[in-house]
């Protein structure tokens, strides 16, 4: 056998980011997403999630129904098409690679179809329910707060003092800027300290292909912003670094969590359920309603068409009226 050959799973995902990285050229976003597409994948096949847990025997048994059972699984946990799309061509990547590798005894995933990628319009809040879901979670955010100094020292369960009163000013925080901005759930994880502008309220995103833009958002976001940021230091550990947004344990959030914030707060709120995307949309649709053109759409959600964009956009009939009756003559 090759003994450069990957045989545990610390090695094979360090092989496989490799080969996306140098011998692909894939961005680092891009790299970022298949490795944890194939994570998942070994989790569902049943290995160890310790570095060094064998994966010969798993690979060597795969075939294209295991990965047909996994997108089913994956679809019936409520995934979103384009993320099967997505998964599929990762596998369809991973299986050729690792066949010519000699990890598998054949392309397994020749076979493998991505399914149609969904062209609806995801779910979209109206103003006066974007404002109630923000206006709860401020309000979430104050009560922790006040529980916070409230408690005693010797009875806080957190692992850390005041970890939930900066939990929730994260959770508002994070809320707040995906609603002002529209970025993308991985844009806003992947944010550093230094891509914020405070004094001219704007944050530096990366999206997809590693293409940059400037993105402004307003004075309520620049409110929950300082928040966040007043108590982040609660948070910190040796694995922050830079990072804008953390998790519990002081490291850079994960895109699981912020699915979770958005979701815990529609249902807070008591509006319609919807994640990081329907809020991204949401606001596009907004500003979009408030009398922006399309290109400025376009630039603010970061599109590099804007068919894509006339795709994630809709005009209220209300809206559509209005305009209709200021500009046909015969109306």
């Amino acid at each position: 056998m090759n003994q450069d050959r990957p045989e545990t799973r610390g090695e094979l995902l360090d092989a496989w980011t490799r080969h996306l990285s140098l011998r692909r050229g894939l961005s680092e976003h891009t790299v970022r997403a298949y490795a944890g597409d194939l994570e998942d994948l070994l989790g569902f096949l049943g290995v160890d999630p310790d570095e060094s847990a064998p994966v010969g025997p798993v690979l060597r048994g795969l075939t294209l129904a295991d990965l047909r059972a996994w997108l089913a699984a994956l679809a019936a946990s409520g995934h979103a098409r384009a993320t099967l799309a997505r998964r599929s061509a990762a596998m369809r990547t991973f299986s050729t690679w690792a066949f010519r590798s000699g990890l598998l005894r054949r392309d397994v995933a020749l076979r493998l179809h991505s399914p149609r990628v969904d062209n609806r319009l995801p779910a979209v809040l109206t103003v006066e329910q974007a404002r109630d879901l923000l206006a709860a979670a401020a309000q979430r955010a104050e009560q922790a707060e006040r529980a916070d100094r409230a408690a005693p020292p010797p009875t806080r369960r957190a692992a850390r003092p005041g970890a939930a009163g900066a939990l929730a000013r994260r959770d508002l925080a994070i809320l707040e800027m995906l609603y002002a901005t529209g970025a993308r759930v991985a844009e806003l994880c992947g944010l550093d300290l230094g891509d914020v502008d405070a004094s001219q309220r704007t944050v530096r995103v990366i999206g997809k292909g590693d293409k940059e833009r400037v993105v402004p958002y307003g004075a309520p976001a620049a409110r929950a912003l300082d928040g966040w940021l007043a108590v982040r230091p609660r948070l910190t550990s040796g694995a922050s670094a830079d990072a804008l947004f953390l998790g519990a344990r002081g490291g850079r959030i994960d895109p699981r969590i912020v699915r979770g914030v958005v979701h815990r707060a529609a249902a807070d709120a008591g509006v319609p359920d919807l994640g990081p995307h329907g809020l991204r949309h949401s606001a596009a649709t907004h500003v979009l309603s408030g009398g922006a053109d399309l290109r400025v759409i376009q630039e603010l959600l970061g599109h590099a068409s804007l068919a894509t964009t006339q795709r994630y956009t809709h005009v209220s009939t209300d809206r559509l009226r209005a305009v209709y009756a200021r500009a046909f003559p015969r109306a």
